[in-house]
């Protein structure tokens, strides 16, 4: 009996002291580096179609491809953010196509709900300029952050995307987002029909 309570003893301080020592090591996760952007500059920029805008400095217009007389597909370079702006133009064939066209715009967003942590929309309504549209966010991992669409409810439609050239890691990609945001907002503000 003495000898079990000994060794009950020994058990319970060797387990004691064990659990006194240095904590598990535990791997850090990787890291991203920090990326500094330039400040925000833009230039008019007047599209082949009926068109124009303020677009950012950094970016370039790349291809423009007219593949029927009512539609076109303009690219630009996101330049150092790694990615394209894909522009979508749409001569309105009829004004009652108008709602099908938006709904379409708008089935183009939520391919993406399934990967999209939340998505913020903002409507753009500019009677002046006769600028009408939804700029929508979307946060998560998801294939393209960001979608809108213009129209002038009449005659023309524009639909943009932007595609970013690498995996989507919401997280590290978050200070090029907010960055790229900011360049957007200028677009589709500043966006008049010619």
């Amino acid at each position: 009996m003495k000898i079990k309570l000994i060794l009950l003893v020994s058990l319970a301080g060797v387990l004691l002291f064990s659990a006194c020592g240095e904590p598990n090591a535990v791997p850090k996760p990787s890291t991203f580096l920090r990326t500094e952007f330039p400040a925000h500059a833009y230039r008019t920029y007047t599209s082949p179609n009926h068109f124009q805008f303020k677009l950012a400095n950094l970016f370039m217009p790349k291809t423009f491809e007219q593949t029927q007389s009512n539609y076109s597909v303009q690219e630009i370079d996101l330049g150092p953010l790694n990615g394209t702006l894909f522009l979508y133009y749409l001569a309105i064939p009829t004004k009652d196509s108008l709602p099908e066209i938006i709904n379409f715009a708008n089935d183009k967003v939520d391919e993406h709900k399934i990967m999209a942590d939340k998505i913020d929309f903002e409507q753009i309504i500019d009677k002046e300029k006769r600028v009408f549209g939804t700029f929508f966010e979307l946060k998560g991992n998801v294939a393209t952050n960001f979608q809108f669409y213009l129209t002038d409810s009449t005659q023309h439609f524009l639909r943009g995307e932007v595609l970013l050239n690498c995996r989507p890691n919401y997280d590290s990609l978050r200070p090029a987002l907010q960055y790229l945001k900011a360049d957007l907002q200028e677009l589709v503000h500043s966006f008049k029909w010619n």
